[in-house]
């Protein structure tokens, strides 16, 4: 499909997209057990989320994205 990217549904407002102007995020949930039961298991899984453009300047998206390549760039060195 040359030309047409399919289209993501922002997870904050609803609004449909195309892919390439869609901000994507990795984001992280994470599920723990009581710490006082003697069962401590804790799982985590990642889901890939998509945003449009004024939801991810208006959660802080591009700030985070900012400091993790900040922070990779200064790590290579």
């Amino acid at each position: 499909m040359r030309g047409k990217e399919p289209l993501v549904t922002c997870d904050s407002c609803g609004r449909k997209m195309p892919r390439g102007k869609a901000v994507s995020y990795e984001k992280v949930i994470r599920f723990g057990t009581d710490p006082n039961s003697g069962n401590d298991v804790r799982f985590s899984s990642r889901r890939k989320v998509y945003y449009c453009i004024s939801c991810a300047k208006h959660r802080g998206i591009f700030e985070r994205k900012k400091e993790e390549a900040a922070r990779a760039a200064h790590k290579r060195y």
